[in-house]
């Protein structure tokens, strides 16, 4: 390779932004400010804004899997839907922490952001300790659309790594000239 070839390389190598994505998703994640509401009115704000990167995290996710699921190859793919999943298990996380410290009785064990990221990926692999749930009725509300999201992400995730199997399967395979 020569100078002109180094020039025009791309960037990082395509794990190295993987990772650096990831990374920088958790990242705002624990940078998000989440205080105490002064009044109602801050709660009805705060639970729209909520709502409302919930549902815009929710588009984007399925988006970039209809999108990707027939147009890149199948490593690109899953990357794709991993960095989605990520980000849809942060964008949970954050509502849970926000629900939990804005009404007091929503979660019980439920007290830092920690415990919420604990608490999403627990939810999302559907293993449940008991240690840390919904008791309130908007918590209860939000985790139920947080399944719903969870199965279908993990459906979508199953089908695009069946497909990119397939992809490798009949790359490999050779393809012969005629009966064996």
């Amino acid at each position: 390779m020569d100078a002109s070839d180094r020039s025009r390389a791309p960037g990082p190598p395509h794990r190295l932004r993987l990772l650096l994505t990831v990374c920088l998703l958790v990242g705002a994640y624990h940078l998000v400010p989440v205080r105490e509401p002064a009044a109602e009115t801050a709660t009805l704000l705060r639970g729209g804004g909520t709502a409302v990167l919930l549902a815009v995290a929710a588009w984007l996710v399925v988006r970039e899997v209809v999108r990707e699921a027939g147009h890149v190859g199948a490593a690109r793919r899953l990357d794709r839907l991993l960095v989605a999943l990520v980000g849809g298990i942060l964008v949970f996380a954050l509502a849970d922490f926000a629900v939990a410290s804005g009404q007091d009785g929503q979660f019980v064990g439920l007290e830092t952001r920690t415990d919420a990221l604990y608490f999403a990926l627990s939810t999302l692999t559907t293993v449940g300790y008991g240690d840390i749930h919904a008791a309130g009725q908007l918590a209860r509300v939000l985790v139920s659309v947080q399944l719903v999201f969870n199965v279908l992400v993990l459906a979508a995730a199953a089908r695009i790594l069946w497909q990119g199997l397939g992809e490798r399967r009949d790359r490999e395979r050779p393809h012969a000239s005629g009966p064996p």
